[in-house]
């Protein structure tokens, strides 16, 4: 997929907004909370316009039961995709919305992207930074398949900060 690379926007939180009730509907009491993550969820950071939603459930194996809903609906269903314990629904196609990160309630993985996504939120000057960081990316990758994997070693120390900021803040 080519990255497309956007200015922050303010339709990002209304289209999370949305798809959070249209997911309720269909998910119904089996969806604890839904949570807007990544960088879409963060005001001035430069990001592929594509919203990371979080779906905390009951139970995670129960969201396998509407693999065919979903895909009826318009998502690419793609499993733990790397994760285990999520269950990963993606929006769009080549012009990808939505990437729908499902897990269980008592998941860690559930923790790490909300104190990130925090960590940023607190922090404008690290905002920047990854921003700045993501354009050169993009100024010399074309596609994601080579754009994510070069930003993985830079976000794993952005994560390691946001860890300790956490863990002081308590």
């Amino acid at each position: 997929m080519k990255v497309r690379l956007t200015d922050y926007s303010e339709d990002w939180t209304r289209m999370f907004k949305a798809e959070a009730e249209y997911l309720k509907k269909i998910f119904g009491d089996l969806i604890i909370r839904c949570e807007h993550f990544g960088s879409t969820s963060v005001k001035g950071m430069k990001a592929k316009p594509v919203i990371d939603m979080m779906c905390i459930v009951k139970n995670i194996e129960k969201v396998d039961l509407f693999h065919n809903q979903m895909k009826s609906l318009g998502y690419d269903v793609t499993g733990e995709w790397g994760i285990a314990g999520r269950r990963l629904f993606r929006k769009g196609g080549e012009n990808r919305t939505h990437h729908i990160h499902f897990y269980q309630w008592d998941n860690p993985e559930i923790e790490r992207h909300l104190i990130f996504r925090d960590y940023l939120r607190a922090h404008p000057e690290e905002v920047d930074k990854y921003s700045y960081f993501k354009e050169k990316l993009a100024q010399r990758y074309n596609t994601t398949n080579e754009y994510s994997p070069a930003k993985k070693q830079f976000v794993r120390e952005m994560e390691q900060s946001a860890l300790r900021w956490f863990s002081e803040k308590k």
